[in-house]
């Protein structure tokens, strides 16, 4: 009796990698969308590494509609005093304009600011010294910056009541 049921458990098991894939496979399904895009703009480094792999492999998840498209730092400089700020700005970027999109932008916004201030800090981690306070300290301003100009879709409001006091 058990040998019968071994082999769908095995074909089963062996199955399963593959339906945990993303577009390309015929499991995944895109009402998954906000679970995926919500788990690759938390605050952790597992969530920043695994967003870091979606962005080099986009084609994956073409089927998600995602926006990947960024102005990294806008207007401020992507590596202020040399500091590698742009990669930490395209996921900010990513988070804006896909929860925009989303319309859920306002009860998101002080997520993936808070996400975007400790991808900056994980930059200033490699350094030491007068390099890593200065390095903080460029973050905490660009942080600082998003907290207080970062724009919500048109005719909304940032949601301010969970923003940290300055």
């Amino acid at each position: 009796m058990r040998r019968r049921f071994a082999a769908p458990l095995v074909t089963l098991a062996l199955s399963l990698p593959l339906a945990l894939l993303p577009s390309g496979s015929a499991s995944a399904a895109p009402s998954d969308k906000p679970q995926v895009l919500s788990s690759w703009t938390q605050t952790s480094a597992s969530s920043y590494n695994a967003w870091t792999s979606a962005r080099n492999n986009q084609g994956a998840w073409a089927s998600y509609g995602f926006d990947w498209s960024t102005d990294y730092c806008s207007t401020s400089p992507d590596n202020p005093f040399g500091f590698p700020f742009q990669t930490a700005c395209a996921r900010h970027d990513f988070g804006y304009r896909n929860y925009k999109a989303a319309g859920t932008f306002p009860a998101n916004k002080s997520r993936i600011d808070s996400a975007f201030y400790e991808d900056l800090k994980r930059v200033c981690a490699a350094y030491s010294g007068a390099k890593l306070t200065s390095c903080n300290s460029t973050a905490w301003t660009y942080y600082h910056a998003v907290d207080i100009f970062g724009v919500a879709p048109a005719g909304t409001a940032p949601d301010r009541a969970s923003r940290p006091a300055a």
